[in-house]
């Protein structure tokens, strides 16, 4: 196919692709989906080999954010049953971040519910973070506390934060529909900050809330202009007890065209698959590996992810491998810079989010989404959890390009780990 010829050329040079063809990846047929996938897997190889950077998402505090985000479990309103508990210690949250670095994590996101930190919330952070990093030496730490005020960026970096998540996490055109009590540029104004204090941008996006493949180009495209690096990528886990519980609008195969899609336009960025691998690419989620090179490990910030021994065989099973500690994620030419997926000449190569992803579900910061990152993407982040096996009504198969029906019985609330006596799954 042309099409792919031109953007694994593009990918290889680092390249931008032009939106006309970012979209006529998300536009291919199922029946050229191995070939779309073969052909952003030789980008992804390019850059970073078959390593896998693993990330773990600690939510030091959940539920009862006054924030209204369509998509977050813990938002204005939300009656959705989660795990609702106020700030961890900072042994409680650096015992939790143990588990992960035990499972082979390599970054730790620390996430939290909220519009954005006060002075003495930055000052239990900096405290948490000084006790993970006595007790973890070389671990990475990634805060995601929401909209950042002046100074705050400096102080978290100076207590030893080596990145901050905050999502983007759809277009600017359609952001007021999500989320009414910030905008879009307090989104941006945030990764900003983090960037000018010397952190690691981390911000990403969230998929599957309604949203058009021109949504989903402008979002990634725009993520491209602020360089961050790290991008995790969400897919929307629906909460019920949630507004968007009903957008049940995925499949595993869009979800991986829309990876695709994001690996060709930020070719050599860490891209992070994060919150609702589990739901919505299910036995797929293997060939997700050739697209990314970074996940989370075990459960987000409210809903269950799968265990932490399944991710590791998932690895070992489709040939990549987990990247160790003393090796660095981005390609030689974008580690010194800590540059990100960005408009330069040079190409989008920029990576970056621990992707704390971002959870989405619920989290970062109240807001974003993704696995990582708890909610804003996600660090954050917007969660997705695996519940247990089971027949379920969504499980009848659907005709060819056709939404299948919800899967709910895979959306399952965390009940262990952070903020619980129970042992987390990593």
């Amino acid at each position: 196919m042309d099409l792919l010829n031109t953007l694994v050329d593009k990918g290889l040079r680092r390249e931008l692709p032009t939106r006309e063809e970012a979209l006529a990846v998300l536009a291919t047929s199922d029946d050229d989906l191995l070939d779309v996938v073969a052909a952003a897997g030789r980008v992804r190889r390019q850059w970073f080999g078959r390593r896998v950077k693993l990330n773990y998402l600690v939510n030091l505090k959940s539920g009862l954010c006054p924030e209204d985000c369509s998509y977050c479990s813990q938002r204005l309103g939300s009656k959705a049953e989660i795990l609702k508990y106020t700030w961890l210690k900072p042994d409680e949250a650096s015992k939790a971040a143990a588990a992960g670095v035990a499972g082979g994590a390599k970054r730790v996101c620390l996430v939290a519910s909220g519009r954005g930190p006060t002075d003495r919330d930055v000052d239990r952070v900096s405290q948490t973070i000084e006790a993970i990093k006595e007790r973890h030496e070389g671990v990475e730490v990634c805060a995601c506390l929401g909209l950042l005020s002046d100074g705050q960026a400096d102080r978290l970096r100076s207590a030893g934060a080596d990145a901050y998540n905050h999502n983007l996490n759809t277009s600017e055109g359609t952001y007021g529909d999500i989320t009414t009590t910030h905008t879009y540029a307090d989104r941006v104004e945030t990764v900003q900050q983090a960037q000018a204090a010397g952190l690691s941008a981390c911000s990403g996006l969230i998929a599957g809330m309604g949203e058009s493949d021109a949504d989903l180009v402008d979002v990634v495209f725009s993520l491209r202009e602020l360089d961050p690096d790290s991008v995790p990528v969400n897919f929307l886990i629906p909460f019920e007890g949630t507004p968007l519980a009903k957008e049940w609008n995925l499949t595993p195969q869009r979800c991986l065209r829309i990876l695709a899609m994001v690996r060709f336009v930020c070719p050599d960025v860490e891209v992070r698959l994060a919150g609702g691998r589990e739901v919505h690419l299910r036995s797929m989620q293997p060939l997700a590996l050739h697209l990314v090179n970074s996940i989370f490990l075990g459960d987000y910030l409210t809903s269950e992810g799968q265990a932490g021994q399944a991710d590791l065989d998932m690895i070992a099973d489709a040939g990549f491998e987990v990247e160790g500690a003393g090796t660095t994620t981005l390609p030689a030419h974008r580690a010194p810079a800590g540059g990100g997926c960005g408009s330069h000449d040079d190409g989008c190569g920029s990576a970056h989010d621990d992707g704390c992803g971002a959870a989405h579900d619920g989290g970062c910061s109240s807001h974003d989404a993704g696995r990582g990152a708890a909610h804003d993407g996600g660090c954050s982040s917007h969660d997705a959890g695996r519940a247990p096996c089971g027949d379920a009504p969504g499980d009848a198969v659907a005709e060819p390009g056709e939404v299948p029906a919800a899967r709910t019985d895979l959306v399952a609330v965390r009940r262990r780990g952070a903020g619980t006596d129970l042992a987390p799954n990593a």
